[in-house]
């Protein structure tokens, strides 16, 4: 498999829901689903990092599967709502690397 770029990527979750699954579900009930795909991404790894056991139910899942949900969702909302998730994420690293240069060497607790 070949690696994609977050536009491509945009643009293939796009392409699938234009063809195979109808349409968008509108932007709150994709909202609901993001937050629950995040819950099962944080189950599976309080049980796996944590100190919980795993349950029946847990077997079988995969970190990173869960962790492709949560991007298809993340994706799904980002096309939605007009937003280009590379031109994005470079404005939010400009900021991080802006504010925080300095910020995580001098904090004593790391």
């Amino acid at each position: 498999m070949q690696d994609i770029t977050i536009k491509q990527a945009q643009q293939q979750v796009d392409e699938w829901i234009r063809t195979i699954g109808v349409r968008y579900f509108n932007e709150l009930t994709n909202l609901g689903i993001l937050m629950e795909e995040v819950g099962e991404l944080s189950r599976l790894m309080v049980r796996q990092y944590g100190e919980q056991s795993f349950k029946e139910s847990d077997k079988g899942r995969e970190l990173g599967d869960e962790m492709a949900d949560v991007l298809w969702v993340l994706i799904c909302l980002a096309n939605q709502t007009g937003v280009d998730l590379s031109s994005a994420f470079e404005k939010n690293m400009a900021k991080k690397t802006l504010r925080d240069q300095e910020r995580h060497r001098s904090n004593e607790k790391l």
